[in-house]
């Protein structure tokens, strides 16, 4: 029984419920030290009864430099569990991942999103044979690597029947999963749960205990079995408070006993046959392990020594002094021959000062945890290889690496603190350069695009006479921070930079190229700037060089071919999931969404960027964060959404990066579309023209602003503020030769002009390249001309796709505007809104994409493993989407054509 926690019992009760039902559920319960956590995780374990299978991991302090230690844990329960780990129905790639995490010998190296999703599978295929519990205690020493994976499979879950609770010791560590705070008990409930386990209290003594433990479980337990005269008095945290309990119990044990403890303390496994081997090579009894379970500290079973509680783990640890420490660890690593991650770092902590020897062990450990695309591990191991080195060179060169995987982890604020020192050892040119392009990504995903660009170039000029081929993706980054900051002259001077390397003439022509193409653009040089970038575009379907495909992502957006785009950004977020480069996922990420939205696939724009936004948020990528939303805002302000753009453009509390013109382009953008969509034309003019006059005003999309600009321009009856927008228009229709870039063209025309064959040519071309928001916005416009033309028939025609497609899309305006002008066309009847998907769109951005496989004829396995969810969740989703669609089975599905 649980006393004062019947609220988060009954939470926790119907999570349950509702699992055994078949809806997943996913918690995260954060409180103190001793706030009981974890005796509600054994609550629900009791609630679960015999008929759930039940899974249980904790973090341990000392293991979380040992990636996937903790899912280890999970999975080897899940074996226990089984009988064995029912790998076979996995698909084969997702197989060999979790075989990699449980330490059997795979050929591939280890994707840390590719566990998270074999994780997920793993636990739906346990469901079928009926509901699954994960009980996972002290998640904030969890490993980062098992953290990921579980707080991937966590936001994943829906229609298998699983529940995942996560217990985290002071603030939440997983960002994205529903939280339950507990407070401290009550008074009531304090003084039931201390009569309950200590009846014969003195009331003096009761009443002290119920002062000093102030609600905390654990402490009303604890204090009693504890000299409270003999502790520390005074505003201590109850932790400490409890620690020094702990320590004053630890100490009246015999030496023995305590030895034992401290050994079980620094094997983070508890391991009991390494605690044994460590007793016999130190020379102390094993009777004292018996001694410290007959005192109630330690739980001790056939393979493994369990602490009552972290903090008596920790209590034993930290009240030892150094020189009992050392000792013991030696003889732990000792023991731990065959697992050399362990016995380097256990070697490492009985090292007094500098010893190269163990350094190389813990480079080697850094090196096999990026193999396993372990980078948070990679880079501690790197960081105390770094401080054990007596060389200093090679200290910095440790340094470095542990500096580059902390980035790479997605860890941009220990890498910012790791290269602070870094700098003040000696390094050479290109490891200098290493660490300027390390602190320029740093800054640049604070938010500070500026401060990035200026390290940009200083390590560019750092490297460019000694190792000139570093020197040029470093001169490209520099130049792309440059059209961020909507600064082209420091892009003409890396490009100045770039043509004067000394490299092979068609190497060095290759990347002056890559910028050279912007450049000419943004000088009117229009169709050689467009070769330019279609030669850097084909060039990055090639390379694998992550600036030069970056670059070529951009400039692929920044002419229109979007197709080139997707692709491109998609293998930039891939290549980042399959090398475990956390920090590179959002960018690749939200320039395929970027791609999408320029589609007019709102809704799969939507959905990619929400996602790639769940990743910058964990990792507080300030300059990513901003790019998305941006994204988001426009899709808002094409919807004609009032509250979410302003809630995306208005809200103080969002980040906004210093001196970031696109980021500031977007924002106005989305602005001017609200403003249209909602009938204020003058207001959207105003900004779009602003927007198009300003200086340094070349960057992606610039086509469509200026079809919002005619559009504007037209509706406030001011057509002369259109003509140097649709002369602009013209200029790049005829330089790109695209579909999309003519179509504009044609309908701006139309609209400016008053020409209906405008208007139908650039339908005809907007439907075959699928670009549908673009096709529904002309629809409307032909609709409404074919009304004043008296054409009434066929403007009925033209209104009512508008209308379906704008429902469709979720732009509820712009579908009013269209419904009021069919209205006028004397189509009287009040129609319902299209049921969603992109053929309704009340399908949500999930369903659509499960159901857009589904009818291309993907099984749901391979649209599990393409969209990260489990099989179960592809089911729940097709069973909820056919009925909207108006359709019983994958075969009618397939036959409604593109969704």
């Amino acid at each position: 029984m649980l006393h004062g926690r019947a609220p988060e019992e009954g939470q926790i009760s119907e999570l349950l419920s509702r699992a055994a039902g078949g809806r997943s559920a996913a918690l995260e319960i954060v409180g103190e030290a001793g706030g009981g956590k974890t005796a509600l995780l054994d609550r629900a374990v009791e609630l679960a009864g015999e008929s759930w299978r039940v899974l249980r991991c904790a973090g341990v302090e000392g293991d979380s430099e040992l990636p996937f230690s903790g899912l280890q844990e999970l999975l080897i329960a899940a074996g226990a569990n089984a009988g064995v780990l029912p790998l076979d129905s996995l698909p084969p790639a997702q197989a060999d991942a979790l075989r990699a995490v449980i330490g059997l010998p795979v050929a591939a190296t280890v994707d840390p999103f590719l566990v998270g999703l074999a994780t997920l599978s793993l636990l739906a295929d346990l469901a079928d044979g009926g509901p699954v519990l994960c009980a996972i205690d002290d998640v904030q020493w969890l490993d980062s690597a098992s953290a990921q994976a579980l707080r991937f499979a966590a936001r994943r879950i829906g229609a298998e029947g699983i529940v995942l609770l996560f217990a985290s010791r002071g603030e939440a560590a997983l960002p994205g999963i529903h939280e339950l705070h507990l407070p401290p008990l009550d008074d009531d409930a304090s003084a039931r749960l201390l009569a309950a386990h200590w009846p014969g209290l003195r009331r003096d003594m009761r009443e002290r205990i119920l002062r000093e433990a102030a609600g905390n479980p654990l402490a009303l337990l604890e204090f009693p079995r504890m000299d409270l005269d003999a502790l520390p008095v005074g505003p201590l945290p109850l932790p400490s408070r409890l620690s020094s309990g702990y320590q004053q119990q630890i100490a009246e044990r015999s030496p023995a006993s305590r030895t034992a403890l401290l050994a079980a303390a620094a094997e983070t496994a508890g391991d009991l046959r390494l605690v044994l081997q460590a007793l016999d090579a130190l020379g102390v009894d094993p009777a004292g392990i018996a001694e410290a379970e007959a005192a109630g500290l330690i739980d001790v079973t056939a393979q493994a020594i369990r602490f009552r509680h972290p903090l008596v783990r920790a209590a034993a640890y930290h009240g030892a002094a150094f020189g009992e420490r050392q000792p013991v660890h030696a003889a732990l690593a000792a023991a731990s021959d065959d697992d050399p991650d362990r016995r380097a770092w256990h070697l490492a902590a009985a090292t007094v000062g500098p010893d190269e020897a163990i350094a190389a062990l813990l480079e080697a450990a850094a090196v096999r945890a990026v193999d396993r695309a372990g980078y948070s591990a990679a880079s501690a191991a790197a960081e105390r290889a770094a401080a054990l080195t007596p060389d200093i060179e090679i200290r910095g060169r440790r340094m470095l690496l542990a500096i580059e995987w902390a980035a790479a982890a997605g860890n941009f604020r220990r890498a910012y603190e790791l290269g602070r020192p870094a700098q003040q050892l000696p390094l050479d040119a290109e490891g200098r350069a290493r660490l300027g392009w390390v602190k320029a990504l740093i800054e640049f995903e604070q938010g500070n695009p500026r401060t990035a660009r200026d390290l940009l170039f200083a390590a560019a000029e750092e490297i460019a006479a000694v190792e000139p081929g570093r020197a040029g993706p470093l001169f490209i980054d520099a130049a792309r921070a440059s059209w961020i900051l909507g600064e082209p002259a420091s892009a003409h001077h890396a490009r100045d930079r770039l043509a004067t390397l000394r490299l092979p003439a068609e190497q060095r022509d290759g990347l002056v190229q890559a910028v050279s193409g912007a450049l000419q653009l943004h000088s009117g040089e229009l169709a050689a700037g467009v070769a330019a970038i279609r030669a850097t575009v084909a060039a990055g379907h090639h390379t694998e060089d992550p600036a030069l495909t970056l670059a070529a992502t951009g400039q692929a957006m920044l002419i229109g071919d979007l197709e080139d785009a997707r692709t491109l950004a998609q293998r930039i977020s891939d290549n980042a999931q399959c090398q475990g480069m956390v920090g590179r996922f959002a960018t690749g990420a939200i320039y395929t969404g970027a791609a999408e939205l320029m589609l007019g696939r709102l809704w799969e724009a939507e959905e990619i960027v929400t996602h790639a936004l769940r990743v910058a948020r964990d990792i507080g990528q300030v300059g990513q964060i901003a790019f998305g939303e941006g994204y988001l805002a426009l899709i808002a302000g094409m919807r004609g959404d009032e509250q979410r753009c302003r809630d995306l453009l208005d809200d103080p509390r969002r980040p906004h990066p210093h001196d970031n013109f696109i980021d500031h382009v977007h924002r106005e953008w989305a602005r001017g579309l609200l403003d249209l969509g909602h009938g204020r034309y003058e207001p959207a003019l105003d900004r779009l023209d602003t927007l198009h006059r300003i200086p340094n005003r070349l960057h992606g999309h610039w086509l469509h602003l200026l079809r919002d600009l005619v559009e504007a321009a037209v509706r406030a009856r001011q057509p002369e503020r259109a003509a140097p927008a649709m002369a602009e228009i013209e200029r790049w229709s005829a330089a790109l030769g695209s579909p999309f870039a003519k179509a504009i063209a044609l309908r701006s025309h139309g609209l400016l002009y008053s020409h209906g064959d405008g208007y139908a040519r650039a339908l005809k071309l907007q439907a075959a390249e699928g670009l549908w928001y673009d096709h529904a916005r002309t629809a409307l416009l032909y609709g409404e001309w074919l009304r004043r033309e008296r054409s009434i028939g066929e403007a009925r025609t033209q209104l009512r796709v508008a209308v379906d497609t704008f429902d469709r899309l979720g732009a509820l305006p712009w579908a009013a505007h269209a419904r009021n002008e069919l209205r006028a066309a004397g189509d009287a009847a009040q129609r319902p809104p299209t049921p969603p998907a992109p053929e309704a769109a009340a399908l949500t951005p999930q369903e659509l994409q499960v159901a857009r496989l589904a009818a291309a004829g993907a099984t749901n396995k391979e649209i599990a493993a393409k969209l990260f969810i489990s099989p179960k969740t592809v089911s729940h989703h097709l069973y909820r989407a056919f009925p909207k669609l108006g359709v019983t089975n994958r075969v009618e599905l397939a036959r409604l054509g593109p969704l």
